[in-house]
C-alpha cells in the first residue's frame, strides 16, 4: 500500500540638426574649417578683418568656455524634447490599440467616412480570433474579412471610442456579422462573446469518473472541450457543439503525428494497448483557447501540439541525465505525481518511484488501479488490485502503458529533479494529505497503522 491522494528597434539619428563644436566652440561638423583639414581638402581663401587700432576693446576668439557649455545645454534639452514628444506619440497609438490610423487620417485631412453597416441588417454569428499583441486595427481587419463589420476603419473608430477595448484578451469570440462596427465592438468586450476557453485542472483524465462514496461526477477532458465548443450562431437558444463521441473518435486514429503528438512520443504512443487512451496525459493541464468551429481532429491537434511546447520548456527532453527516463516515461511518472500526493511531497514521491524501478520493484499504486475503473475512490478492494491491466502497478512491474492523468508543471519537474532519499515506501494517512515516507517495509506497515479511521475504508 502507498500514498492514496489526489491533488524591439531603437533607431538613433546619426547626424543631428545642431553643429558640432569642439570643447571651446569651434565648429567641427561637416562643412567646417576642422572638417576640411582633417579630411585633407584644401581650405577656401578666408577673409582677413582688419587688426583692431590699438587701445580698442579686444575681440572674442571663437567663444567662451561658458557660451558653449550653454549651447550645448540647450542642444541636449532639445533632443531630449524631441525624443520624449516620439515617445508620448508611440505611447498614445499603444493606449488606443492602433491609434496610429486615427493620427494619420485625422492629419492628412480625411474626410471621406468608413464604410459601415446599418442597424437592423444584422446575420449569423462568425468566430474571430484575437491574437496575442493584436492592435484594434489588426482585431478590425479579421472582423471585416469574415463579414461582422463593413471595413476595418469602422471598427478601429468604435474601438477608440470605447475604453472597454483595453481588456480584450486573446482568444476566441463569437460576433454577430453584417452589423454596425460600434455593436460590434460592444460585442467584443462583452465576455460572455468569448467561446472555446477552457481549464484543464491538474490530474484531470480524458475520461469522465465517478466516485464511488459521493456518486459525483468528475469530468474528462473530453466532455470540457465538448462544452466548451459549444456555439449558438443563430441566436437560436440551442448552441451547436463538438460531441464527447466525435473527440473520441478523433483522438483514436491510428497516426499520432497527425494529431500533434510529438516524436519524442510517438512510439510509445503508437504501441498503446488502448487506443481511445493514447492521448492521455498529453494534454497538459492550464488554459487553453480553441477554435470551436474547427473540426474535432484540428482541436485536438492544436492542445496535444501546444502542450508538447509547455512540456518541453521545462527540460523534459534532457532530463533523462538526471532521472534515467525517457521524456515519454518522464510524463507517465509525473501523471503518478499528480495523483499520488500534494505538491509538498511531489519531489518525494517521484524519488519513491525512481527508487522502487531501480530496485526492480512494483511501484503497486492504488491510483494507477483506478485508472481504468468507471467508479473510483481513495482505496481499492483486493478484487481491484488483482485485476490485470496495462496500468494495474500492483500486477506488474515497472511504470503503466501511459500517463494516468495530466500533470501539472510542477509534477513533471519534480521527476525531473527529484529530492534526495532512499525511502520506497509512503502512505497518506489523512485527509489533510499528511504523507508519511520510509525505506524500511516494517516501519511502513506502522505508518499505516496510523491511518486515520475511515481514511482508507473502501464503499464497494
Amino acid at each position: 500500500m502507498n500514498n492514496h491522494g489526489s491533488f524591439d528597434r531603437d533607431r538613433r539619428h546619426a547626424r543631428s540638426d545642431e553643429a558640432h563644436t569642439d570643447p571651446i566652440g569651434y565648429r567641427v561638423d561637416e562643412g567646417s574649417d576642422f572638417d576640411r583639414r582633417m579630411d585633407g581638402r584644401p581650405r577656401p581663401p578666408q577673409r582677413h578683418e582688419p587688426h583692431p587700432a590699438p587701445g580698442a576693446e579686444p575681440r572674442e576668439v571663437g567663444r567662451s568656455r561658458a557660451a558653449s557649455r550653454r549651447d550645448r545645454a540647450a542642444s541636449t534639452r532639445k533632443r531630449r524634447g524631441r525624443i520624449v514628444a516620439l515617445a508620448l506619440g508611440l505611447i498614445l497609438i499603444v493606449a488606443v490599440a492602433g491609434g496610429g490610423y486615427f493620427a494619420v487620417s485625422k492629419f492628412s485631412n480625411r474626410t471621406t467616412p468608413n464604410a459601415d453597416f446599418a442597424a437592423g441588417s444584422s446575420g449569423d454569428g462568425v468566430v474571430i480570433q484575437v491574437h496575442p499583441n493584436d492592435t484594434a486595427q489588426q482585431i478590425g481587419t479579421e472582423a471585416a474579412d469574415k463579414g461582422v463589420v463593413a471595413s476595418s476603419g469602422a471598427f478601429l473608430e468604435a474601438a477608440i471610442a470605447n475604453n472597454a477595448i483595453t481588456s480584450v484578451q486573446p482568444g476566441f469570440y463569437l460576433l454577430t456579422s453584417n452589423v454596425p462596427a460600434s455593436r460590434a465592438v460592444s460585442e467584443l468586450v462583452d465576455p460572455a462573446s468569448r467561446v472555446g476557453n477552457m481549464v484543464i485542472s491538474e490530474g484531470r483524465q480524458l475520461y469522465d469518473a465517478r466516485d464511488v462514496n459521493t456518486g459525483a461526477v468528475k469530468k474528462g477532458i473530453y466532455t470540457l472541450i465538448s462544452e466548451a465548443s459549444c456555439v449558438d450562431r443563430t441566436g437560436s437558444g440551442s448552441p451547436i457543439c463538438v460531441s464527447y463521441d466525435d473527440l473520441n473518435a478523433a483522438g483514436a486514429v491510428d497516426d499520432p503525428a497527425a494529431l500533434g503528438v510529438p516524436d519524442w512520443a510517438t512510439d510509445r504512443v503508437e504501441g498503446v494497448p488502448d487506443r481511445d487512451r493514447q492521448l492521455e496525459g498529453l494534454i497538459a493541464a492550464g488554459t487553453w483557447d480553441f477554435d470551436p468551429s474547427a473540426a474535432p481532429a484540428d482541436i485536438l491537434k492544436q492542445l496535444v501540439s501546444e502542450s508538447a511546447t509547455r512540456y518541453e520548456d521545462t527540460g523534459i527532453l534532457t532530463a533523462g541525465t538526471n532521472s534515467g527516463l525517457t521524456p515519454y516515461d518522464t510524463l507517465v511518472a509525473a501523471s503518478l505525481v499528480e495523483r499520488e500526493s500534494l505538491p509538498q511531497d511531489f519531489s518525494k514521491v517521484a524519488r519513491v518511484i525512481l527508487n522502487r524501478l531501480a530496485v526492480p520493484q512494483k511501484l503497486e499504486f492504488d491510483s494507477t488501479v483506478n485508472y481504468s475503473l468507471d467508479t473510483t475512490e481513495v482505496a481499492t478492494t483486493d478484487a481491484d488490485r488483482a485485476r490485470v491491466t496495462p496500468w494495474n502497478t500492483y500486477a506488474s512491474e515497472g511504470l503503466p502503458a501511459t500517463p494516468i492523468s495530466s500533470p501539472s508543471i510542477g509534477a513533471v519537474q519534480a521527476v525531473e529533479a527529484p529530492a534526495d532519499g532512499d525511502w520506497l515506501y509512503f502512505v497518506t494517512i489523512n485527509q489533510a494529505g499528511e504523507t508519511l515516507f520510509t525505506r524500511s517495509y516494517e516501519e511502513h506497515l506502522a505508518n499505516i497503522a496510523k491511518v486515520e479511521p475511515g481514511f482508507l475504508d473502501s464503499g464497494r
